[in-house]
């Protein structure tokens, strides 16, 4: 992924603000980055995705430093739009109201977009202008907030009244801002004084509740939606315990206690706590919404694979082969013969995943390949990320204030 083309175009949305609070349910539309078009297949678009975006996007992750009310709103894929593979949403800043991308990271902990003038910006959007917003004001770096920057660099407050500007890497691109507020609307909800720049969200907006629920590779439009606060969650969903990690308190972790195929419990030879949860080494099992692909530590994902090949095996596919990170390529006259793929967490979360999240089709051969891959052999090797592919058509409910995690099938298309 290009992004340093990418970022300066996007407001980045984080969820664990404060400081605000929201009277009324509000649902934003999600729409995926990568619909189909008539030039690539399913599986040729997110071949590209994970060569291209998942590196930088694991990169990431894991080398971060150590009311009763609700708003939902309409989500997209960013794919057409802003050529990223990042979920995007419609919102507006300012006053009057300037109408903004918003690029949706669990993974990240503040927020950014570019103000006019921006040197080195790319034209795929236009900036916001603060000279055009009555209600724009820039935060002096005496604010008890510009401390709070998790910045790479920040000079020093000789004045009072100096603004309150820093220095960031996102993956591989860097900026420079000032931290400033503004009104920020998020469909009929309107956020006062809203900080952005790139500010560590350290609080409750939407009393610590939020929720989305990413549609298909396959749709085309804003069909799902991420729902801010606790008004309108489903109250059939499933939760596990959300596991905190001082060293990367960004990173959304639960304990996964294991995976089945079929009926079939997967073993991880030698590996007693291949799915423990390390906060010391960062071992454990992340939900992310900004990876594609879900991978899995070698062990796990060597037993995952050789398990799944010999029920597909057993149906009488014949061989299998390999195409970019995927391993497991196979005629899709054998599909049908798929078996499902489970993944265990604790508190009794048996989450099956359909066939859409576990195969990938070819619309060029007649191939589909399990949509899954071993973790990079880096700093990542010992995380398990539960990424995008892997959430189509589930409301994953991020319950912060109660330290918590659900799952519920729901259809997003």
């Amino acid at each position: 992924m290009a992004t340093s083309n990418i970022l300066p175009n996007l407001l980045l949305l984080f969820f664990l603000l404060f400081y605000f609070s929201a009277s009324t349910a509000i649902d934003i539309q999600i729409h995926h980055s990568t619909p189909p078009s008539s030039a690539d297949s399913p599986l040729s678009s997110i071949l590209q995705l994970a060569r291209s975006a998942d590196p930088a996007r694991l990169s990431l992750l894991f080398s971060q430093k150590k009311t009763s009310g609700g708003t939902s709103v309409p989500i997209a894929s960013g794919q057409n739009l802003l050529q990223t593979p990042s979920y995007i949403l419609r919102a507006s800043l300012g006053s009057p109201p300037q109408a903004l991308l918003l690029s949706l990271d669990t993974g990240s902990d503040s927020a950014w977009l570019p103000c006019s003038p921006c040197s080195s910006c790319t034209p795929a959007a236009p900036p916001f202008s603060p000279s055009n917003s009555s209600s724009f004001s820039p935060l002096p770096c005496s604010s008890p907030l510009c401390p709070l920057l998790n910045a790479a660099s920040q000079p020093p407050c000789y004045a009072p009244s100096s603004p309150c500007s820093y220095s960031q890497s996102y993956a591989d691109s860097s900026f420079t801002a000032a931290l400033s507020r503004d009104s920020l609307r998020l469909a009929l909800d309107v956020i006062p004084n809203y900080v952005f720049g790139c500010v560590t969200s350290t609080g409750d907006l939407y009393k610590g509740v939020f929720s989305y629920c990413l549609p298909s590779y396959k749709s085309y439009y804003f069909s799902g939606s991420l729902r801010l606060g606790p008004a309108g969650q489903p109250h059939y969903a499933r939760f596990t315990p959300l596991l905190k990690n001082p060293h990367r308190p960004s990173l959304y972790y639960v304990n996964m206690t294991g995976i089945s195929v079929g009926r079939v419990k997967v073993v991880v030879p030698g590996q007693p706590g291949a799915f423990g949860f390390d906060p010391a080494t960062g071992a454990g099992t992340v939900v992310d919404s900004g990876t594609v692909v879900s991978r899995f530590t070698a062990p796990i994902y060597a037993a995952l694979r050789e398990e799944f090949r010999r029920q597909v095996n057993a149906s009488g596919a014949g061989g299998f082969s390999s195409l970019g990170v995927f391993d497991t390529c196979f005629s899709t006259d054998e599909v049908g013969a798929t078996p499902p793929i489970t993944l265990h967490m604790d508190g009794g979360v048996d989450l099956t995943l359909p066939v859409e999240s576990t195969l990938i089709h070819s619309s060029a051969t007649p191939l589909a390949c399990l949509a899954m891959a071993e973790a990079p052999p880096n700093v990542n090797a010992v995380v398990n990320v539960l990424a995008n592919l892997q959430q189509q058509n589930l409301r994953v409910v991020l319950d912060v204030a109660n330290s918590r995690v659900g799952f519920a099938r729901e259809l997003c298309n």
